[in-house]
C-alpha cells in the first residue's frame, strides 16, 4: 500500500475512492500542514499507485483492517479520518472495528455502502478483459474524463494532466488494475455495516456538493447515516460537485477542524 506522511500535529488520515489516488489531495494536504495537522494518505490495495495483487480480500472490511495495520504501524491514535465516495465506507467500518484509531470522520459524498462495487460497476467488469484489446488505457482515459466532467460542478480543474495523473497507477499495469477491479466486483463482505453504525462514537460529518452531478450519496443512505449514529452532521458544499477537495479544497480544511474540536 502506498502511504505518504506530511506534517506535524494531530493526524488526519485521507482515503481516496475508487478512482481517486495521492495525487488527488494535492490542493488539500498543504492546507492542513500549514493549519498544523500531520496528515497521512492512505491509497487503498489496487487504487492509485498501491499494489494490485490479484488473489487478495479486496472487500470494503479488509481494506478497513490493511488501513488499521498502517496506523498502528504508524502509532497513529485518534486520528480524524477524511474519505471519499467508497473510501468513507472503509472508514465507517474501521471506526467500529477500532475505535482507538479514529477520533472522527469527514466523508466526501460517501455513504455507508455495503458492497465494494455497485450493480453497474460489476456489469461494467464482464467486459473488462476485453479493454486492453479496444483501446486499452486511453479509453480507460476517456471514460475517466468524462466521468469526471459528469461529477463536477466546476470542471475547469478536469484537464489533460490531471486526467493522466488520475489514471497513472492504472496506466503503470494495466492488466494488474483490471484484475483487481474484477476482484473488487466479486468481493464479499464477512458482515454487513448498518447493524454497527450505532457502535460509531466519533464524530460525524458528511460533505455534499450542491451542483447537479453524477455519484453523491443517495438520500436513503443519508437518512440511514442520521438515525444509525450517535454524532452525525451533514453540510452542503455550494457549487462542488462529487469531487469536494478538487472543487473546494478548504470546506474538507474547515470540516476538519470543526470534526477535530
Amino acid at each position: 500500500m502506498q502511504v505518504s506522511v506530511t506534517g506535524d500535529g494531530r493526524p488526519v488520515v485521507l482515503i481516496p475512492g475508487l478512482f481517486g489516488s495521492q495525487f488527488g489531495f494535492r490542493n488539500v494536504v498543504p492546507r492542513l500542514t500549514k493549519a498544523g495537522y500531520r496528515v497521512i494518505v492512505i491509497e487503498p490495495l489496487g487504487i492509485g499507485s498501491s499494489a494490485r495483487p490479484e488473489d487478495s480480500d479486496y472487500s470494503l472490511t479488509a481494506q478497513a483492517d490493511r488501513i488499521a495495520a498502517v496506523l498502528d504501524t504508524l502509532g497513529v491514535r485518534a486520528a480524524v479520518l477524511v474519505a471519499h465516495s467508497l473510501g468513507a465506507s472503509m472508514a465507517y467500518r474501521l471506526a467500529y472495528r477500532r475505535p482507538d484509531l479514529v477520533g472522527g470522520i469527514v466523508s466526501l459524498e460517501g455513504g455507508p455502502a455495503e458492497a465494494a462495487a455497485t450493480p453497474s460497476f460489476r456489469r461494467a467488469m464482464r467486459f473488462a478483459p476485453w479493454i486492453k484489446w479496444f483501446g486499452g488505457i486511453g479509453r480507460i482515459r476517456s471514460k475517466i474524463r468524462r466521468s469526471l466532467v459528469a461529477a463536477s460542478g466546476d470542471t475547469s480543474w478536469v484537464t489533460d494532466s490531471v486526467v493522466a495523473a488520475y489514471t497513472a497507477g492504472a496506466a503503470a499495469d494495466l492488466d494488474g488494475t483490471l484484475k483487481a477491479f474484477m476482484r473488487m466486483a466479486q468481493a464479499h463482505e464477512r458482515e454487513r455495516l448498518a447493524p454497527h453504525l450505532g457502535e460509531i462514537h466519533c464524530p460525524v460529518r458528511l460533505l455534499v456538493g450542491t451542483a447537479r452531478h453524477e455519484g453523491g450519496v443517495p438520500a436513503g443512505d443519508v437518512e440511514q447515516l442520521r438515525t444509525g449514529l450517535s454524532s452525525f452532521s451533514i453540510a452542503s458544499v455550494l457549487g462542488s460537485g462529487l469531487y469536494i477537495y478538487e472543487e473546494q479544497p478548504q470546506a474538507v480544511v474547515d470540516a476538519v477542524k470543526a470534526v477535530g474540536l
